[in-house]
């Protein structure tokens, strides 16, 4: 099963930064370049344990529909969403957050195995794994630029 694995420091809170990681709002600005938006489920504000939430999205030059739960949540340490209805066979998504000195480390771990069998494990190499690390790097550069400045509570809003 391929896993792909990201760390990011990040010079605020954790509270605020594992917020933010739950924040449909932001996702949706951090995934612009694929016009992904939630379309079903929570659909503004923040998630938490048992929520769904639907993405539609342009992945591949196709629209495509995602549905993922939020099946584990330990704020602010831990929170992971599983897709229930989607392209892939099968994705688990861990977020992880600890306090550091100086701010927090986000680290992901992006578990998943693509349908297709073979043909599928051919895409993962020259194509999905690449793909699914780029969106997850360009999300937490979001995530940290937002933290790191006055604009955090635009995306937290009352639900903090």
């Amino acid at each position: 099963m391929p896993t792909i694995q990201t760390s990011t420091e990040i010079l605020a809170p954790v509270e605020t930064v594992f917020d933010l990681a739950c924040s449909v709002d932001l996702h949706m600005h951090s995934t612009s370049q694929t016009n992904e938006r939630a379309v079903a489920g929570v659909t503004s504000g923040l998630v938490g344990i048992g929520d769904r939430v639907t993405w539609e999205a342009t992945h591949f030059f196709v629209r495509q529909r995602l549905t993922v739960e939020v099946v584990q949540f330990d704020r602010p340490n831990h929170f992971r969403d599983s897709m229930v209805q989607g392209a892939f066979k099968h994705f688990d998504h861990d977020h992880y957050f600890e306090a550091t000195d100086s701010g927090t480390r986000m680290r992901d771990v992006f578990e998943y195995t693509s349908p297709f069998g073979f043909v599928g494990s051919v895409a993962n190499v020259l194509l999905v794994n690449r793909h699914m690390r780029k969106l997850l790097e360009t999300r937490n550069e979001v995530i940290k630029q937002v933290a790191e400045s006055q604009r955090a509570s635009s995306f937290l809003g009352p639900w903090r």
